[in-house]
């Protein structure tokens, strides 16, 4: 059965935070479900992040992937950042992670956007060949750079 995808809403609370959980572990954090799910309940109960949650064979919970919305000024339109996307690892080589790229695309052209954005780090040739295969662009045209403002 082929991968389905839909918005997640403040009722899918209980599917998304283990799995964010899960998520922020892959990327070096330790387990903490309470700030999980503290986090992405916030984000839905203010809306300002879109969540999109996958569904295999029938089960919900199969993966997510979570776009923020920021803007060009240069182009004076809208841009989703596409900062999570986690794939459970039975659900993996499945058309997961595909099906969930296809929905951002999806929402943010509907939504008007200029353009879809997302890093991953440099080891992460798994998620790289993912990129490349669905047709994402590698952009040198910058340097990167952030600001840490502390411990949270």
């Amino acid at each position: 059965m082929s991968p389905t995808v839909r918005r997640a809403s403040s009722a899918d609370l209980d599917l998304l935070a283990p799995l964010f959980d899960r998520y922020r572990h892959f990327y070096t954090q330790r387990f903490d479900e309470a700030v999980s799910r503290a986090f992405i309940g916030e984000r839905l109960q203010r809306g300002d992040s879109v969540l999109l949650l996958a569904a295999l064979d029938g089960h919900d919970g199969a993966g997510f992937t979570q776009l923020y919305p920021t803007f060009s000024s240069v182009r004076a339109a809208r841009v989703w950042v596409l900062n999570d996307l986690f794939v459970e690892p039975q659900a993996r080589r499945r058309g997961v992670a595909q099906a969930l790229l296809d929905a951002a695309a999806e929402f943010a052209r509907a939504d008007g956007a200029a353009r879809l954005e997302l890093e991953t780090n440099h080891d992460n040739l798994t998620a790289q060949a993912l990129y490349d295969a669905a047709g994402w662009q590698r952009y040198d045209g910058t340097q990167r750079y952030h600001l840490p403002l502390g411990a949270t």
